[in-house]
């Protein structure tokens, strides 16, 4: 299955990574009633690093670690799930700087066992996950800004769904005529 994120954030390129690159920060990007809970806060982002936390997923209690497998700031990151719920979760995180901000993408590619019976459950789940990341991210960085944000899957057999939204404020800084356009999706 697969996942693609897409948001613009009024903010440079340097700073939205740094944020990304602090471990800590999961927790505010993760949705509350997943009770997610890094178990190695302090662990320095960088290739091979393991992050270990705790989360529940519908009230089952799970242990996950992700690995660093690629690391090129400030532009891109991999984690790769070591151990956890999915038999394959690989996470790329790019980072470019646009028209004084930044574009954050994630694309997720990811199996679970008996996916032909739940994968849409799960899918549904994940979008949920990401869209809640999105708001997180809006509310750290852009309060006060133009967003342009859209999210896509893809199922395993091949069906596509996408959500995509612009959203302004009263006194928006960046213009809908300065701000970056939702990008194109294939």
């Amino acid at each position: 299955m697969h996942l693609e994120s897409d948001l613009w954030l009024p903010r440079p390129l340097d700073d939205v990574f740094a944020f990304f690159s602090n471990a800590a920060n999961l927790e505010a990007l993760t949705p509350p009633w997943l009770h997610f809970h890094i178990l190695n806060p302090a662990v320095v982002i960088e290739r091979g690093a393991r992050i270990d936390y705790t989360l529940k997923i519908h009230g089952i209690p799970l242990q996950w670690q992700s690995e660093i497998s690629r690391w090129e700031p400030p532009h891109l990151f991999v984690d790769e799930q070591r151990k956890g719920p999915y038999r394959r979760w690989v996470h790329t995180h790019t980072f470019a700087a646009e028209r004084g901000g930044t574009w954050v993408r994630d694309s997720v590619e990811f199996d679970m066992p008996f996916d032909w019976l739940v994968g849409g459950f799960v899918m549904r789940d994940v979008q949920t996950i990401f869209a809640f990341r999105q708001q997180a991210l809006v509310t750290r960085f852009a309060s006060s800004a133009f967003i342009c944000a859209g999210i896509s899957s893809r199922s395993a057999g091949g069906q596509r769904a996408r959500s995509a939204h612009r959203s302004a404020n009263r006194n928006p800084p960046v213009t809908a005529s300065t701000a970056p356009a939702c990008p194109a999706r294939r």
